[in-house]
């Protein structure tokens, strides 16, 4: 019998004591983390490549949905939210195969997401975590949204030029519910792919555009930004740190929380930016 390694990330600590009582009743669940916010939850999924982690969706600083926006795509296990959002929320989790726990926690909940978890797990259907995750949050967004009476045209956007210096500055143009974000390409972090959505990372914050990589990729500046996972884009001007990994692979640390693994194929690109310096 298969044995999901879990972490259980909540703020209340009555809450996570509750939470872990109920999971303990599972003999196919081990509990090999408790954390009490976004900033332990990102650290411990990094280290211990859990299989399945229930997250709370509200906390204080990184909530639940920002915690799986900064983590790279292939490192997002199974999620199960347990959250007391809306109904309208939960159907959108329902659609897109992502499973949640109500608070108060609800024993009929858990079993269902533990039993859903382990029919995933069990017939390989546990990858594309994050995408999921991204597309119910984009049809959470899409029921709140309101129309933009203005919206800016992202050719034009593109081309605006900056008043000081007439240098073009290169932007990604981000519609998010009825605010449009012009993010200068220069403070983008790095950018990670899910599915049909891209998470773009400047300064803490993590941008989700309709978009995939390949077609973004098209826009960036190529002396910059460059691939080093299937899935993963970093701005060379951010590295801070080259993390020796297993089988040849390594971690780029980008900031204070963000960890990006580069993958063996693409190591060279690395080696190389290293070299040139």
């Amino acid at each position: 019998m298969n044995t999901l390694k879990a972490i259980i990330v909540d703020d209340e600590p009555l809450a996570l004591k509750l939470l872990r009582s109920k999971l303990n009743k599972f003999s196919e669940l081990e509990i090999i983390a408790e954390c009490k916010n976004g900033r332990e939850a990102i650290q411990a999924t990094m280290d211990l490549a859990p299989d399945i982690i229930f997250l709370d969706i509200q906390m204080p600083g990184i909530d639940g949905f920002g915690v799986i926006k900064k983590l790279q795509t292939d490192v997002v296990p199974m999620v199960v939210f347990t959250t007391a959002f809306e109904q309208y929320a939960l159907d959108a989790f329902d659609v897109h195969a992502v499973d949640y726990i109500l608070k108060p926690i609800d024993e009929d909940h858990i079993k269902r997401a533990v039993e859903r978890a382990l029919i995933r797990f069990n017939s390989g259907d546990n990858t594309d975590n994050k995408n999921r995750i991204i597309g119910a949050i984009d049809s959470i967004n899409e029921r709140e949204n309101v129309d933009i009476r203005f919206p800016l045209d992202p050719e034009v956007a593109d081309s605006q030029t900056s008043s000081t210096s007439g240098i073009v500055e290169r932007k990604v143009v981000i519609k998010d519910r009825d605010d449009i974000t012009l993010l200068k390409q220069s403070e983008i972090e790095w950018i990670d792919a899910a599915g049909d959505y891209v998470c773009l990372h400047a300064d803490g914050v993590t941008h989700i555009k309709r978009s995939t990589l390949k077609s973004l990729l098209k826009e960036l500046d190529p002396n910059i930004f460059k691939r080093v996972h299937r899935s993963t884009i970093v701005n060379l001007n951010f590295i801070q740190k080259v993390i020796p990994h297993t089988k040849g692979e390594f971690f780029l640390k980008l900031g204070e929380y963000d960890q990006v693994k580069v993958s063996r194929n693409y190591r060279d690109v690395i080696k190389s930016f290293l070299t040139d310096m």
